[in-house]
Order: structure tokens, then C-alpha cells, then sequence
């Protein structure tokens, strides 16, 4: 089974702010191998733009620091598994983490709300 895995970075690790990465780390994953990784420059950000951006290259997985409910939701509606609470570090240890099941995702979602502790970077 072949999936493709998205990954925001800025500075060749993981971008702790979803909307503000410099570029997107996508890899083709094929029998739990990483066969290739490109770098793609993201559109300007605006809501609802990434998910169907990320989408148009058949990503399947998208794995974050932080990310809003909302946005999650926008990339389900594209079919695309969206992963939050990843640790910042460069995307080939992401993704060989996540697919050895060693990478440890929680809700860390940053809705921009005066109301909850501050915890995405931007």
C-alpha cells in the first residue's frame, strides 16, 4: 500500500505553526519504506487553501505540531488523516517514527481563542 505523508517545515524541522511553514516535506511511502521525499512550496496562506493544495498531490496523511479543529476537519473532508502533537524535528525521523509506531501524537490543536493556553509558536 502506497500513502503520501505531508509534513510542515521551516528551517529542515517540523514548523510548530501549521499556517506559517516555509515549505511542505511530502513522502512516498511504499511497504512501510520512505521511497522518496520532495519539497513543495505552499500557496499564500488562506482558510481552507492547504488542505485541498495538500490534497491535489494524493497526499494521505498529514502529520502537525499543532492544528485547529476546524482545519482538521477540511483536510477529513479531502480524505486526508491529519496527525497532531508531533515533536519538531526533521521529517524523515517523523515519518519513520510514525510508521514504526513510535511517534507520540496527542491533540494539540491551536485554535487562536484568547481562551486556552498559547501553545503553538507564531
Amino acid at each position: 500500500m502506497t500513502k503520501k505523508i505531508a509534513i510542515p517545515m521551516e528551517n529542515g524541522t517540523l514548523c510548530s505553526h501549521f499556517g506559517h511553514c516555509e515549505y511542505f516535506a511530502i513522502a512516498t511511502v511504499q511497504n512501510n519504506q520512505i521511497s522518496e521525499i520532495i519539497e513543495k512550496t505552499p500557496p499564500a496562506h488562506e482558510p481552507g487553501v492547504y488542505p485541498r493544495w495538500i490534497a491535489s498531490f494524493g497526499v494521505t496523511d498529514v502529520i502537525a505540531g499543532g492544528m485547529g479543529q476546524k482545519a482538521i476537519d477540511l483536510f477529513n473532508q479531502q480524505n486526508i488523516n491529519a496527525f497532531v502533537g508531533s515533536p519538531i524535528k526533521g521529517a524523515k525521523e517523523i515519518i519513520e517514527d510514525f510508521l514504526a509506531g513510535n511517534l507520540s501524537l496527542n491533540a494539540n490543536y491551536c485554535n487562536h481563542d484568547d481562551q486556552h493556553e498559547h501553545t503553538c509558536q507564531h
